[in-house]
């Protein structure tokens, strides 16, 4: 009996046998849903939970030193409360950062780098962000300096076990009052920091807005033998009363 078209097709199978091409979509569409589902997840972990930064500066030597990474929980001050101690990653609240040259990419790095920087690969850059300590919360009288040269902070001299080894806690004299809803920051570097006392004369007065902190840095992971968790030095403000 002659073979019919199409017989041979059904009995070994051939280019026209749509199966292979069904299986290639449906790999290709797996990879695609787990690309996708990979990138939310991401995104939602830098949005709720934490999100890596780049040291800029020789701030906050020794504790932080320029090119360092740390992760910043966002927890902060959304759903826990910002403390005295506490490293804080901040918007520029306006003029901080002003006279630092800013690297701007173009095209197609620029673009690259926005979408790494939006779903928390890369981290944010120095043209935004600051990270100071707290060393004020809304109400702290906060001033500088004693008789032996210390910060107080509602009447207490504090012995600040964090500042760079040959720093003084200031080379000016200062005496403020933190506004509701504001923060006094400080760099462990101090002679090398433009903090709170070096912007009194930009917006907000060199307090930093609540609204302005993204996050506090909890952990420092690169370089790998500088990775360490960042915990708040409690006891240096143990003494310290409530405004």
């Amino acid at each position: 009996m002659p073979q019919q078209p199409g017989d041979h097709d059904a009995e070994h199978g051939t280019e026209h046998d749509p199966a292979p091409t069904r299986r290639r979509w449906s790999f290709v569409r797996e990879v695609g849903i787990i690309v996708v589902a990979a990138l939310i997840i991401s995104f939602l972990i830098k949005t709720f939970l934490v999100q890596p930064f780049v040291i800029p500066s020789e701030s906050m030597e020794d504790t932080l030193i320029k090119d360092d990474r740390v992760l910043a929980s966002r927890l902060v001050p959304r759903f826990l409360d910002v403390h005295r101690g506490d490293v804080v990653v901040f918007k520029d609240p306006g003029g901080w950062l002003a006279n630092q040259p800013q690297d701007e990419s173009t095209g197609l790095v620029k673009a690259g780098e926005t979408f790494l920087t939006f779903i928390g690969i890369r981290p944010v850059d120095a043209n935004e962000h600051l990270i100071k300590r707290v060393v004020g919360l809304p109400g702290d009288h906060v001033t500088c300096c004693d008789a032996q040269g210390r910060v107080s902070v509602n009447g207490v001299p504090i012995d600040e076990t964090y500042i760079k080894p040959g720093s003084a806690p200031s080379e000016i004299p200062f005496d403020v009052t933190v506004p509701e809803g504001h923060l006094f920051v400080l760099g462990d570097n101090r002679q090398n920091s433009g903090d709170s006392r070096y912007n009194t004369d930009k917006p907000g007065q060199g307090f930093v807005p609540m609204e302005n902190v993204v996050g506090t840095a909890v952990a420092k992971v690169w370089p790998l033998d500088r990775a360490a968790l960042m915990r708040n030095p409690g006891s240096v403000f143990e003494d310290v009363p409530e405004p």
